[in-house]
């Protein structure tokens, strides 16, 4: 399945996101926090990748 560079681009934001979300509850040293954090990530990640319609179906 051909990415264009602005979908690639779109990945890494989404990416470079979930770190500093992360960072910002490391640098407050709340463990909890960083947990449920990557928990929440977690989830955004599988409802994009289970989403329906899939992305790459046809109109």
């Amino acid at each position: 399945m051909p990415t264009t560079e602005k979908e690639y681009n779109g990945y890494l934001l989404d990416q470079l996101s979930a770190v500093e979300r992360i960072e910002r509850q490391v640098q407050k040293g709340d463990l909890e926090a960083v947990k449920e954090e990557i928990e929440i990530l977690k989830k955004e990640i599988n409802r994009k990748l289970y989403q329906k319609p899939p992305l790459n179906s046809q109109p």
